[in-house]
């Protein structure tokens, strides 16, 4: 129930600090706990925001995507930015390595808001339009609102706030709407650019080029998922 959640969410917390104490050289504890705290308060506050455009009418595609960095890019920024700084990386690399982790992570999330809409059921492995069903603002929902004609906006609202519509021809007519606006072919594109700038980010830190080999291998496997 919520409160053992709330509970064991506060243990697994305790954790995390118990595990940063035990950091060598303990010189750097200081900053991955400044590091620590400021990503854990951003995941809050991205939280926040998703659960505040459940409410919302409209969403802009701006807002959406700082909703996801604060929410997911930047715990991947924050994982290679502590990994940099214990592996005696100056700060300039570690700060390379956080805004790869972070544009990373934001093409992430577009993969899976692509996948959940434009997956294959098999390969994704759950029921695709679940972010429609449940009437999700995602990426290709608040681009569309940006993108379609005045008829088509106020289709896609009524399909996302009508009451007892059948689920399945909801779900299909609204993959219509995004198909006709060749949505898929934007958030592609847009992942892309992000995963481009965070390999600027990746090849501007000082290191040898197999970490940074791996690195790119990591993220393209993150990028090229169909699940």
């Amino acid at each position: 129930g919520a409160n053992q959640a709330i509970l064991s969410g506060d243990a697994m917390l305790i954790l995390a600090y118990e595990y940063l104490c035990r950091v060598e050289p303990d010189s750097l504890l200081p900053s991955l706990l400044q590091l620590f705290n400021r990503t854990a308060r951003q995941v809050c506050e991205g939280q926040q925001l998703d659960m505040d455009f459940e409410q919302a009418e409209s969403v802009s595609l701006h807002q959406y995507l700082e909703m996801i960095e604060l929410k997911t890019a930047v715990l991947l920024g924050c994982a290679l930015q502590m990994g940099g700084l214990i592996g005696g990386a100056e700060e300039a690399t570690a700060e390379n390595l956080f805004q790869f982790g972070k544009e990373i992570g934001i093409a992430f999330q577009i993969q899976d808001d692509l996948l959940d809409t434009f997956g294959h059921p098999e390969l994704v492995g759950k029921k695709v339009g679940g972010d429609i069903a449940q009437n999700k603002k995602n990426f290709l929902y608040v681009k569309a609102l940006e993108s379609a004609s005045p008829p088509a906006r106020r289709r896609l609202h009524e399909l996302f706030t009508g009451k007892n519509l059948p689920e399945e021809e909801k779900i299909q007519e609204v993959i219509a709407l995004y198909a006709d606006l060749k949505l898929e072919e934007f958030a592609h594109e847009e992942k892309r650019r992000h995963f481009e700038r965070g390999l600027r980010h990746l090849e501007a830190a000082r290191g040898s080029e197999a970490r940074k080999r791996e690195l790119r291998e990591f993220a393209e496997g993150l990028l090229e998922r169909a699940s």
